[in-house]
């Protein structure tokens, strides 16, 4: 098989956390990994592009650089990700700005840039959205707001391009270990996250498409507000 022939994957955010590990897990499975990532990793397998989500323009010429390479691309994987977490009182304009150019705008650029490669291979769009989407919390407007708008890109997606043969899945998490040293049993492991996207990518059945999945870490730490009581707190 030649190296256009192997099947390719463009993940943006590859350089830490979950990110990192889809891109292992996909390479693992045999496909040539590309990614898009502001600050680079600095290892060739990742195949890294830098690119500053935030600016249309860069997605755009960053895209193009990667498909010219690849000659093919058969899974995007849109997993970077910016969070602010400021009650809406001291939420300052420039990172409402910020969150919303790079956890969900950069996702429709990102779209927009990679579609017809993936119509042609009849691949798959993967966005890594966030329990926060459904569930909302004090300081969370910002970033609940665009895991909530990109809920809506995916499913207008799935509805449009299944006809092209393009499938998407929105991957929704809770708790996950992202940052190095997190050990805690209360959240999903990078590792069990990317295993869980790398499945719905390269495992199930080509004649079923997954819309969205939602994921919970297995153990749940004991809630400080149980039962009826939980409504003194809304």
């Amino acid at each position: 098989m030649s190296s256009h022939e192997s099947p390719a994957a463009l993940v943006t955010g590859s350089n830490r956390g979950s990110g990192r590990a889809i891109a292992e897990e996909l390479r693992e499975r045999g496909y040539r990994v590309f990614s898009l990532n502001r600050s680079l990793a600095g290892e060739d397998w990742l195949g890294e592009h830098r690119c500053d989500l935030a600016d249309p323009a860069q997605i755009a010429e960053a895209t193009a650089q990667v498909l010219g390479a690849a000659g093919r691309l058969d899974v995007c994987v849109s997993n970077a990700v910016d969070r602010v977490l400021d009650p809406i009182a001291e939420l300052r304009a420039e990172d409402w700005e910020r969150l919303v150019a790079i956890n969900l705008s950069a996702c429709f650029h990102l779209l927009k840039a990679v579609l017809p490669a993936l119509r042609a291979a009849g691949g798959m769009f993967v966005a890594m959205g966030s329990h926060a989407g459904t569930r909302y919390f004090e300081g969370g407007a910002a970033y609940s707001a665009t895991k909530a708008g990109l809920k809506a890109l995916v499913e207008t997606l799935l509805l449009e391009e299944r006809r092209n043969g393009v499938r998407a899945c929105l991957v929704s998490p809770g708790a996950i270990a992202n940052l190095d040293g997190d050990g805690s049993p209360h959240k999903m492991s990078t590792r069990s996250v990317a295993r869980c996207v790398a499945t719905i990518v390269d495992s199930w059945p080509d004649d079923l498409v997954v819309g969205e999945i939602e994921v919970r870490p297995s153990c749940l730490p004991e809630p400080p507000v149980v039962g009826i009581d939980r409504l003194l707190h809304v």
